[in-house]
């Protein structure tokens, strides 16, 4: 009697045992890296537009929003001296951005990446950097730090998903930096996009 008690207890206990360990290896399965989606800028304003399309994919994907200040370096000066001017507005525009993110809960991982030009420096960020998403602001006049020309290298060499947010003539929202510090000013888009294979998420 007591060894049949034993038997039944020991396939019971190898049942439950052995749900728990296909659970937990379940759970571990269904996790996925965190998604990053690049949002590059020049200068000290960015359309708000351009924010706020990124967030709302992070926000739907689960993502990390990664926001990165593109700063120009003179040739006759090292690619990495000081740029005290530079740093004060990215850290400025960044803190900002950062601030927008976390008040609908997206997280954020910021850069401030250098190159002799914008199109210099957005190469070095797509060459060091994993992403899945590209979202990028063009205005109408193409004089937001990007040229038409950086736009169409961008499309092409980007391995991801690359969305352009281009402002309608009387959009005139941006988030922008003015003596070191963050306003919003206050408006339709026109939308251009280009798939192509992701690369590897983090």
């Amino acid at each position: 009697m007591i060894e049949h008690f034993l038997v039944g207890f020991a396939l019971i206990l190898g049942l439950a045992l052995g749900f728990l360990f296909a659970r937990c290896r379940r759970r571990g399965g269904d996790t996925e890296p965190v998604h990053h989606i690049l949002l590059p800028f020049t200068g000290t304003e960015i359309s708000r537009r351009a924010i706020d399309a990124a967030l709302r994919l992070a926000r739907a994907e689960g993502a990390t929003l990664m926001p990165a200040y593109l700063a120009q370096v003179p040739k006759q000066l090292p690619l990495d001296c000081a740029i005290p001017k530079e740093a004060d507005s990215a850290m400025a525009m960044l803190e900002a951005i950062e601030q927008r993110a976390s008040s609908q809960g997206v997280p954020v991982d910021a850069r401030i990446e250098r190159g002799r030009t914008y199109r210099h420096a957005l190469a070095r960020l797509l060459d060091h950097e994993t992403f899945d998403r590209v979202v990028v602001s063009a205005t109408a006049t193409g004089a937001s730090g990007f040229s038409g020309d950086d736009l169409v290298w961008l499309l092409e060499k980007a391995p991801a998903e690359v969305l352009i947010l281009r402002p309608g003539p009387a959009d005139h929202r941006v988030l922008s930096v003015n003596g070191g510090k963050a306003s919003q000013l206050i408006a339709p888009l026109a939308v251009s996009a280009r798939t192509s294979a992701p690369r590897a998420m983090r």
